[in-house]
């Protein structure tokens, strides 16, 4: 099997999904669910029990080809995401959670 790189997401979605114990990953478009699995199981060492994936098509981008040259459109990267579940205890540290003291007036 062959090694593939998975980078958690650290956005404010993300940060929300994993307060419900499920964690955002980007993943390659070449990957399947199993190898992703595979993957999170192996780097963080933890067991997964469920996984939902998502291919998110990048975006038209307009740019100039000069002063006056008539505006084009490029594409964005697609990208794929994979939501994570994880079994009950397990964690992991993606965002540094620090407890936050209430102030006292």
């Amino acid at each position: 099997m062959t090694q593939i790189s998975i980078i958690p997401r650290a956005t404010e979605k993300a940060f929300t999904q994993s307060q419900n114990n499920i964690y955002v990953f980007n993943a390659p478009l070449t990957a399947n669910k199993q190898q992703i699995v595979a993957a999170v199981e192996e780097q963080f060492e933890v067991k997964v029990v469920n996984i939902k994936t998502l291919v998110q098509n990048g975006k038209a981008v307009r740019y100039s080809n000069g002063k006056r040259a008539q505006p084009k459109t490029t594409n964005r990267r697609d990208v794929k995401k994979a939501y994570v579940t994880l079994a009950e205890g397990d964690s992991i540290k993606v965002f540094d959670e620090t407890p936050v003291e209430e102030e006292k007036k």
